[in-house]
């Protein structure tokens, strides 16, 4: 019997198992490229993604043909990841209590209408009040419908000119300008309550920088972004490319993830090197790696952050140039990214999704630009 029970606890499956359990013992490269440490000395084995599995070049796995226990790692560390991921659901507010005195006895009592739409007002029974609430869309001439479209508009693709003229199929007359303040007033909402969020992204992270004009002078927007889930953790617009310091940057995404990365791919740009040390590195184990000689093809190219780059440059051909370095629509553009597109490469879900965080509601726009200003209005 005791012969039995130690033969199960040796298995491969036990000893993978304990490998991906133990902090260090596994460094995820990208999506089919890890390195497992070895148990018995200092090097580290690759466990890579082919066609027909997951191959190693441990002595166990190439000499045998088995399923070694650094694959076993693999695989439990990636059960392990999407296990810890805490979900996070964003919904949609309902009016549960009255302004006055704050009973939840509350009931319906007819629309409040007028030429940009219907609001529904409440009756609270114990004081007999009457109210309605259009939450995050105070003193606004049009109701959420409106701007919530011209966003979704806007940021799929149309010019300003364009939202404009798709809004007066829905009865919506408003001027480009008006749109443009829209954009700019909700985008720096909803970007500031969602940097309160910690997303759940992956071990590994990638940096590039995209050029953009900004009033016809050409500037470099750095882009950080987790390699697993494509969510776009921080972002910053700098001057220039070689001598801009990105340290801010990878703060920025530290603060925002809560972590640093075990694995920064960038490319051979010094300022990354530079950032990296001061910002990811240190002494004690385990240590992050800067990967900078990323290629065209194989493992270590850069695909995932041009997709990225592919959406910037894309939207900047219907903006025309942006004016200021610190335009609030970049922070749009990154809320749509993570929170509002779906992405074919995550099966369809958000990168917010994939990092345990859903937006729930028919519009989430709607339900983003509610959350965020019930969170600043707490604040106050």
């Amino acid at each position: 019997m005791n012969n039995t029970n130690t033969e199960v606890i040796g298995t491969r499956e036990d000893r993978g198992k304990a490998i991906a359990e133990k902090d260090g013992q596994i460094k995820r490269i990208d999506d089919n490229t890890y390195k497992v440490k070895s148990q018995s000395s200092d090097r580290f084995y690759n466990v890579v993604s082919t066609e027909i599995g997951w191959k190693c070049n441990c002595p166990d796995h190439e000499s045998r043909g088995v399923k070694c226990k650094h694959i076993f790692a693999v695989e439990f560390s990636f059960s392990i990841r999407q296990e810890v991921k805490k979900s996070v659901t964003i919904q949609p507010i309902i009016i549960s209590e009255c302004l006055f005195c704050h009973s939840s006895n509350l009931k319906k009592n007819g629309m409040r209408h007028n030429k940009s739409g219907d609001i529904q007002r409440f009756e609270c029974l114990d004081c007999h009040r009457t109210f309605s609430i259009n939450i995050g869309f105070e003193r606004m001439k049009h109701n959420p419908k409106a701007v919530t479209t011209a966003m979704q508009l806007y940021f799929s693709g149309e010019s300003l000119r364009n939202t404009q003229k798709s809004l007066k199929f829905i009865g919506v007359d408003v001027s480009y300008q008006t749109v443009s303040n829209w954009i700019e007033k909700y985008s720096l909402l909803m970007k500031q309550y969602v940097d309160k969020l910690k997303p759940q992204v992956s071990d590994t992270w990638r940096a590039d920088e995209v050029f953009m004009k900004f009033s016809g002078n050409m500037k470099y927007l750095f882009a950080l972004m987790d390699d697993e889930t494509r969510y776009w953790i921080a972002q910053e617009v700098a001057d220039t490319k070689f001598k801009h310091d990105a340290q801010g940057l990878f703060h920025e995404g530290k603060e925002i993830a809560g972590r640093k990365p075990n694995v920064l791919i960038t490319d051979g740009l010094q300022s990354y090197h530079d950032a990296f040390n001061r910002e990811f590195y240190t002494n004690s184990s385990p240590r992050s790696k800067h990967i900078n000689a990323i290629k065209l093809d194989g493992d270590m190219n850069n695909n995932k952050m041009e997709r990225i780059n592919g959406e910037i440059r894309d939207r900047e051909k219907v903006m025309r140039g942006l004016k200021k370095k610190d335009t609030p629509i970049l922070k749009g553009m990154q809320v749509f990214h993570n929170y509002i597109r779906p992405h074919e490469a995550l099966d369809g879900k958000t990168p917010a999704e994939a990092c345990g965080i859903k937006v729930e509601g028919e519009n989430k726009w709607q339900t983003l630009i509610q959350n965020a200003s019930n969170f600043e209005h707490q604040k106050k």
